[in-house]
C-alpha cells in the first residue's frame, strides 16, 4: 500500500503546545500549580502529551513502516538516540549545578530529588545512564526513550500481523502492572545489575502501566494515516454516555459526590503513576469526548504561542525543567510554594524563557529544511540528463 507523504498538522502541533504550557504551570511551584492539576477530572498533561506524541509518530511513520522496515527502525533509534542525549545533558546539569546547590544550601525542595544521588553518587550516575535510575521530572525523557525504541517494532508487527495481539498484549501488561509486575522486574534487574536502587527511585511512572497510553496513541495514529480512525464510528449515544461519564469524575475529582466518592476513597483505582482501571475509564471517555468536539477545541488551541511551542517540544520540555529547578531552588524552609511577586517573576521569566527556546529552535529547524532543499536542488541541477 502506497500512502501519501503526511502533512504536518498545525493544530497538532499547537495541541502538543497546550500540555506543555498545562506542564509546566503544573510542575512550578506557585499557587497556579493547585488550580491546573487535574482539574477537568482524573487526566493530566502527561497523560496527554505522552499519548499526542505517540499518535504523531503513528502518523508519520506508519507510511514508513508499509514501504521500508529498515528505514523506520533507523530513524526511530536515531531519533530515541538523539532523545537520549538530551536526557543525559540533563542529568549531568542536575548532578552538577544542581546537586552542588542543594548541598551547600540544604533547601530541602531541590535537596529532596536528588537525595539519591547525593547519598550514592556513584551507582545513582551508572543507574542513570542505564535508564534505571530516574529522579522526580527526570523521569518523562527515559520513559518517551524506551516506548520510542520499540515502536519500529510494533509498527512493523502491525503492517505484517495487524493490531489484535499487539492491543490485546497492551492490555494485558497494563493488567499485570495493576499487581505488581513493577516489582517483581525491578527486582531482577537489580539482582542482574547489582545496582541497589530503590523502586521509589525508578521513576514515578510505571512504565507497564503508561505503555498503554503509548500503544493506543500509535494504534490511533496509524489508522488515522490509512484513512481508517476508529473513533468516527462511535454512536452519538456512545459520546453522551461519555461526557456523563466524564461529569461524574470531575465531580469526584473536586468532591462534589459525597465522602464516598472522592480521590481518596477510590484511592489506586485512580492512580495516575500505575494508571488505575478508573483512570482508564475516564481517559477513554474524555478521549471519546474530546475527538467529537475536535474542531471547536483545535479552533481554540490553534494559536500562538501553542504553535511554536508545540513544533520544538523536545527542547521546551527540557526548558521548563530547568525553570522548575529554579523555582524549587528558590523555596525557603517548608514552604510549598511561591506567592506574591516571585511567583508572577518565575512565572513570567519561565515562558519568556520557553517562547525564546521554541522561536530558535523553529527558526533553526527553518534553516535547516531550507538547507537540504537547495543541496536537493544542486544535485538535481548536476545530476547528467541523457536523451
Amino acid at each position: 500500500m502506497h500512502l501519501p507523504k503526511p502533512q504536518r498538522q498545525p493544530e497538532l502541533d499547537a495541541l502538543r503546545g497546550l500540555f506543555l504550557v498545562w506542564m509546566t504551570l503544573t510542575h512550578l511551584p506557585t499557587r497556579f500549580s493547585d488550580f491546573v492539576n487535574q482539574p477537568i477530572g482524573y487526566v493530566s498533561s502527561a497523560e496527554g502529551f505522552v499519548f499526542l506524541s505517540a499518535m504523531l509518530v503513528g502518523r508519520v511513520y506508519m507510511r514508513k513502516a508499509l514501504e521500508d522496515g529498515a528505514a523506520l527502525r533507523a530513524t526511530l533509534w536515531k531519533r530515541s538516540l538523539r532523545i537520549y542525549a538530551y536526557h543525559l545533558l540533563m542529568l549531568a546539569l542536575a548532578f552538577t549545578v544542581a546537586a552542588a546547590y542543594a548541598v551547600r544550601t540544604h533547601r530541602a525542595a531541590i535537596y529532596n530529588l536528588l537525595d539519591f544521588y547525593i547519598a550514592h553518587p556513584v551507582v545513582a550516575v551508572a543507574g542513570s545512564v542505564l535508564l534505571l535510575y530516574c529522579p522526580p521530572l527526570l523521569d518523562i525523557l527515559p520513559m518517551y526513550v524506551i516506548f520510542l525504541f520499540f515502536s519500529p517494532l510494533v509498527l512493523t508487527w502491525a503492517v505484517r500481523r495487524g493490531w489484535g495481539w499487539i492491543l490485546a498484549g497492551s492490555m494485558a501488561f497494563w493488567l499485570f502492572a495493576q499487581f505488581g509486575l513493577r516489582d517483581a522486574v525491578h527486582n531482577v534487574i537489580v539482582h542482574l545489575t547489582h545496582l541497589p536502587i530503590p523502586l521509589q527511585e525508578t521513576g514515578a511512572f510505571n512504565l507497564f502501566a503508561w505503555q498503554a497510553v503509548w500503544i493506543a496513541g500509535l494504534w490511533l495514529g496509524s489508522k488515522s494515516a490509512l484513512g481508517e480512525m476508529p473513533l468516527r464510528r462511535i454512536p452519538g449515544q456512545v459520546v453522551a454516555v461519555c461526557a456523563v461519564v466524564c461529569l461524574f469524575f470531575i465531580g469526584v475529582r473536586h468532591s462534589w459526590l459525597g465522602p464516598h466518592l472522592t480521590q481518596q476513597a477510590l484511592g489506586m483505582k485512580l492512580d495516575k503513576w500505575q494508571i488505575g482501571p478508573l483512570r482508564v475509564m475516564n481517559l477513554v471517555t474524555f478521549t471519546v469526548v474530546f475527538y467529537w468536539l475536535r474542531k471547536y477545541v483545535l479552533r481554540l488551541v490553534a494559536i500562538e504561542p501553542f504553535l511554536t511551542l508545540g513544533k520544538a517540544s523536545l527542547h521546551v520540555f527540557c526548558a521548563h525543567v530547568f525553570f522548575v529547578f529554579v523555582g524549587l531552588a528558590l523555596l525557603v524552609n517548608d514552604v510549598p510554594e511561591l506567592h506574591g511577586w516571585p511567583a508572577v517573576i518565575l512565572l513570567a521569566g519561565t515562558f519568556a524563557g520557553l517562547i525564546l527556546v521554541a522561536v530558535r529552535e523553529v527558526r533553526n529547524q527553518r534553516a535547516k529544511k531550507h538547507r537540504l532543499e537547495q543541496e536537493k536542488q544542486r544535485k538535481q541541477q548536476a545530476a547528467p540528463v541523457f536523451h
